[in-house]
């Protein structure tokens, strides 16, 4: 169904057929979409198709986080994320007052699709009125049949015209361009250590050996390609993303094809990043002559650039994955798949014919995946965990075993035992007040319980923001070839405070303050710091270490500190703890968003209980984990404990009984909070972390 127009057209088409059989008052279309780009841009795209507004009084609207214009309540089309319908199914979940439901891309198999389709297998028999329609350009439509019972499934011829494909020998032929031999070539012993290293590097390598090797000498045996193409095609080199390639091909395209834009995709900000550097710094390119698109696979679906005729497909992509066995999140580029390959492909041919470059060989295309793996299976599972319950659907593992791709069992346990420390789940798995109000959060739990602990101590605003920027997104914009004015900015913002959270607290306090005294004003403070001020808008409305700097987490040992933060260069610090919201490891770990924490408030809102012992030479240890431990007098742990307890049993009492903190000097909870917050402001000397000193000046403080 590639090129088809069914993400415009099937919805119409539903809507115009029971209004002329006068079921107009009835029907209520609902259109999932993965992104909220795809989500507003369908919907304005529809509405203008039927010579309408988007929004109030008309047939079609949209719906995403926070923001929305809702068509009329019948006889209507509401595009809409996932998550939203989600939502909706917690307090409806046979979704009552939906007649048709589509869920559109669901070939991209992420967890809410999946967690979405394995609710309605559940609810069709209770809704037999439900319309259901799965949707997508490239999907193994006979799988989804089986999961529905052998549900009858549809082909729809694409409208697109032919696109004619070329694949790396052929883009080396025409460019002239030779891949440099690197340091895997010129030093096997070295890559010998290093394999032995890494079983997926041997894997590769075994692989191109396999595959790559045999259609070079195949190659040769044809005729068909000079010597120097030959000879970079058999280098492992050939398989890695070169964007001085991507340029030398689109320097080609412009030199030597006919008028239309070209559409390159590239993993990520990085590639893109360099790749507008070289294209810009060449002199090359006149301006006003061609339009060049480089976007990641966001242009793979959904968003028509009606003029685009050549297509580079760079043949990677970058994807999130869990590593079960590290507990860590990882984002590294990887090759495409073959439904991947075809959606680029397509984009190629909306509108005439065109032509698609695979920066890949036609063998590695051999071993390419038909389809990308399930986002369930390469993700953390607590938000997951947290809905079932809400939606009570019983026992977690029996009801992710349902699913058409079951997660790994122990990323189930993983998760659940997360859930468990933050005293979101009992050991039954039945929620608790605090994951109640964790699940109706469309954050991640532990920035849930953020929130919560914000609203308690009553600095709920700054909170807000930092929590809807994680959540949600950056209110930093980084032009192209501006990232290091955008540092500076930051850092002029952050004011010494190290920590990436508290910028973003500074930022939104002096747009503010600005935007208060006038919009232009407000909006110039954005033009100058490089902020969205859209994005600061809804933030309001929801309320590699270059110093060598030694960071380590119990789990990975050597970590770096994110290059976006304002701590990635810092040399001293007031205390030896960071806290982090997000631990990526792509070409190294790297800890997002991150913030000095000092002793007593780890002890207080950290994980795990609070105990005191004696270690081996006599000292008194006060510690919530392995990790955070400090040497800490008898006298003073006992206080710690028992304030620590008192404010679990508040934080209980809270969420059972949710009201406003009362900070009044004849009320318990304000006698405790004010002398938590006292205690935490004081600095408290008598807590030192074990073994460790404040503002260690080598090398390898921490």
């Amino acid at each position: 169904m590639l090129g088809c127009g069914k993400t415009t057209q099937v919805a119409q088409f539903i809507l115009d057929q029971e209004i002329l059989a006068g079921r107009g008052s009835t029907c209520r279309i609902v259109c999932t979409q993965p992104r909220r780009i795809s989500a507003i841009s369908v919907a304005e795209r529809v509405a203008d198709e039927r010579s309408e507004k988007c929004g109030r009084g008309f047939s079609t609207g949209y719906q995403i986080r926070l923001e929305k214009k809702l068509p009329r309540s019948r006889g209507s089309i509401l595009f809409c994320t996932t998550g939203i319908l989600l939502e909706w199914m917690k307090s409806d979940q046979t979704i009552s007052c939906v007649s048709h439901l589509v869920l559109d891309e669901i070939h991209e198999r992420d967890v809410l699709s999946d967690f979405v389709i394995t609710i309605l297998k559940g609810v069709l028999p209770k809704r037999p009125d439900l319309k259901v329609i799965l949707m997508s350009a490239t999907l193994n439509a006979e799988h989804f049949s089986q999961y529905y019972d052998n549900c009858p499934f549809i082909n729809i011829p694409g409208f697109t015209f032919p696109v004619q494909e070329y694949y790396l020998e052929d883009v080396l032929e025409l460019t002239k361009f030779r891949i440099a031999e690197g340091t895997a070539s010129r030093e096997p012993q070295g890559w010998q250590k290093h394999l032995k290293r890494n079983k997926e590097k041997v894997s590769k390598i075994q692989q191109f050996k396999d595959w790559i090797a045999p259609h070079v000498r195949q190659l040769q045996h044809e005729g068909k390609y000079s010597p120097d193409v030959l000879k970079s095609l058999s280098l492992p080199e050939s398989e890695e993303l070169n964007v001085e390639l991507v340029a030398a091909l689109t320097l080609r395209i412009c030199i030597s094809q006919g008028v239309g834009a070209i559409l390159i995709f590239l993993p990520g900000w990085s590639e893109i990043s360099n790749l507008h550097r070289l294209l810009t710094e060449s002199g090359k390119f006149p301006s006003c002559v061609r339009k060049i698109i480089i976007a990641t696979s966001i242009a793979e679906t959904s968003i028509t650039i009606d003029d685009v005729v050549y297509v580079i497909d760079c043949g990677k992509i970058k994807m999130k994955n869990f590593d079960v066995k590290n507990n860590i999140a990882t984002l590294e580029a990887e090759w495409v798949t073959l439904a991947n390959a075809r959606q680029r492909k397509g984009r190629a041919g909306r509108v005439q014919p065109g032509i698609c470059y695979h920066l890949y060989s036609k063998a590695r295309e051999m071993m390419l995946r038909e389809y990308p793996l399930p986002e369930m299976l390469r993700s953390r599972l607590e938000e997951v965990i947290l809905q079932i319950k809400m939606l009570c659907l019983g026992k977690v593992r029996p009801f992710l075993e349902k699913v058409m791709n079951p997660p790994d069992p122990r990323a189930v346990d993983l998760s659940l035992r997360l859930l468990q420390t933050l005293n979101a789940i009992d050991s039954d798995e039945n929620l608790t007040p605090l994951g109640f109000h964790l699940a109706r959060l469309p954050l991640d739990p532990q920035t849930g319980k953020m929130i919560l602990l914000g609203a308690m101590f009553s600095c709920v605003d700054p909170i807000f923001s930092v929590a809807a920027s994680l959540g949600f997104k950056d209110a930093f914009v980084i032009p192209l070839g501006k990232e290091k004015e955008v540092d500076q900015k930051k850092q002029s913002l952050a004011r010494g405070c190290k920590s990436d959270h508290l910028v973003l607290v500074e930022a939104m306090k002096r747009w503010e303050s600005l935007e208060s005294q006038g919009r232009d004003r407000g909006r110039q403070f954005c033009w100058d710091y490089f902020l969205s001020s859209h994005t600061l808008g809804l933030l309001r409305a929801v309320g590699h270490n270059a110093n060598r700097l030694k960071v380590e987490t119990p789990e990975d040992g050597r970590v770096c500190i994110h290059p976006k933060s304002v701590n990635e260069k810092e040399r001293y610090f007031e205390s030896p703890f960071l806290v982090y919201h997000l631990k990526l490891r792509s070409t190294a770990v790297f800890l997002h968003d991150t913030t000095v924490a000092r002793p007593l408030p780890l002890l207080f809102f950290g994980e795990g209980p609070v105990r005191w012992y004696k270690d081996e030479r006599g000292f008194g240890v006060i510690s919530i984990n392995s990790t955070v431990k400090f040497n800490c007098r008898a006298d003073t742990a006992d206080l710690v404990k028992k304030l620590r307890s008192r404010l679990d049993d508040l934080l209980e009492d809270k969420i059972a009984h949710p009201g406003i903190t009362d900070w009044s000097s004849n009320s318990e909870e304000g006698k405790l909070l004010r002398a938590i917050v006292e205690l935490i402001t004081s600095e408290d000397e008598k807590v030192k972390p074990v073994g460790r000193h404040y503002g260690d000046d080598d090398s390898d403080s921490e």
